[in-house]
């Protein structure tokens, strides 16, 4: 089989796996009486993300092979995240949140390194097949992102969103992928040799550049965005589907079908890549920057004013500037680090990127905006929470808004259109 289709089906697997739950689990915790613990599930992401790749790649660099690597990840993920699936099935209304919680816990620890690890198993394939990877696997990872859409609306239609059966799927995928993982090419390993360690893998090293005034913010901006990145993930399903205690909304398709009208978030997503090499050089990344920032000030505040009767159509513009509120900042953000840092540092760089934004970021950002849906809607009479979920939603649109302010005044950088 052609190698770029083989990598196709991989790639489309490995997202599948974290579509079958990421948008759809905060209405089955919901549903199970854990709507106060959502924050919990997404935020242990972003904390796992902090040293679990990083302990992985460098198994993979020494040890053994990325792709056998993977394979393990996805036996021990899949297998814990099958039985969350089955426990939440047997435990009923009777769900206990430490038991779940580890299970999903464990499960994300060993999915997220995977995708990572994908990638250096696709780079050493093309590599050996004798392909130009810069221009080949762009092509390739968009199907990650139709497997993501497709596992979406599968769960969609078969009634999984808010139930624990969306687990069953996400780790059955895993078991597939963990088998299909072993027939990609070897990639090689080397002992003997130095290669990168924790620390800079972290991106610890990264860390003189904060004695640059100009990375200095950029890195805390890009925390603070960072701090946005799941909030919609783990509450937009919820909102929506919250919508059915309203006989008005009851059987509408947003409600009935709310990871369906999400997944044109996913849909936007995949194409806004491909405005951000025309953005970033008529513009600069401080306009770009700012373009994600407004951009993310409007996807909670369309959240706010919508509804999915009449007001559907703000829902959808909501999905739509999804793609560039979440492009415009994690792609053009990990360009901007390519392109300022020296050579020596720029792998570590990254990783402090990835470390600020999805890391420490998004988990603060959840357990924060958990606090503030809790607060609004969770810990609120039932009669109330409808209105406690659009004050919700103007909380996170004023925080993008003051963010996006403050980043025009502090963050000095000159654009040059040749460079």
């Amino acid at each position: 089989m052609n190698i770029k289709i083989r990598l196709i089906i991989l790639n489309f697997l490995e997202f599948a796996v974290w579509g079958a739950y990421l948008t759809s689990m905060g209405s089955y915790l919901a549903n199970a009486g854990m709507g106060s613990n959502i924050s919990y599930f997404y935020s242990v992401q972003g904390f796992v993300s902090l040293c679990m790749p990083a302990l992985m790649g460098i198994v993979a660099d020494r040890w053994i092979a990325a792709q056998k690597v993977v394979s393990l990840c996805h036996l021990i993920a899949g297998a814990a995240m099958i039985a969350a699936g089955m426990y939440g099935y047997n435990a009923g209304e009777q769900v206990s949140f430490p038991i779940l919680f580890s299970l999903y816990s464990l499960s994300c620890a060993f999915y997220m390194p995977t995708i990572a690890l994908t990638n250096s198993v696709a780079y050493n394939a093309l590599d050996k097949a004798g392909l130009d990877a810069v221009k080949a696997f762009p092509p390739i990872r968009v199907f990650g992102t139709i497997g993501f859409i497709i596992t979406m609306i599968s769960v969609d239609f078969t009634g999984l969103q808010a139930a624990p059966g969306q687990f069953l799927v996400s780790g059955v995928l895993s078991l597939i992928l963990c088998a299909y993982a072993l027939t990609m090419p070897n990639c090689p390993t080397n002992p003997n040799k130095e290669s990168k360690g924790f620390v800079e893998a972290l991106g610890l090293r990264a860390f003189t550049l904060f004695k640059q005034r100009k990375m200095a913010i950029f890195f805390i901006f890009s925390f603070l965005l960072g701090a946005a990145l799941q909030v919609t993930n783990g509450y937009a399903n919820p909102f929506i589907s919250s919508f059915a205690n309203i006989p008005e909304y009851a059987d509408t398709f947003g409600v009935q079908h709310a990871n369906m009208l999400i997944s044109l978030s996913q849909m936007s997503e995949a194409l806004c890549i491909l405005l951000i090499p025309f953005f970033l050089k008529k513009f600069g990344i401080k306009v770009v920057m700012l373009i994600a920032m407004f951009a993310w000030v409007l996807r909670f505040g369309f959240f706010g004013l919508g509804n999915p009767g009449s007001g559907v159509w703000l829902f959808i513009l909501s999905m739509i500037v999804y793609g560039v509120a979440f492009d415009f900042f994690n792609i053009s953000g990990s360009l901007f680090v390519d392109q300022e840092t020296d050579k020596d540092i720029r792998s570590s760089a990254q990783g402090l990127f990835m470390m600020m934004t999805n890391g420490f970021g998004a988990s603060i950002g959840t357990l924060a905006a958990g606090a503030v849906v809790n607060a609004y809607v969770y810990d609120v009479p039932v009669e109330a929470q409808q209105a406690g979920w659009q004050n919700a939603w103007f909380v996170f649109a004023a925080y993008s808004l003051v963010v996006a302010i403050a980043f025009i005044f502090l963050f000095k950088y000159k654009h040059n259109p040749q460079k």
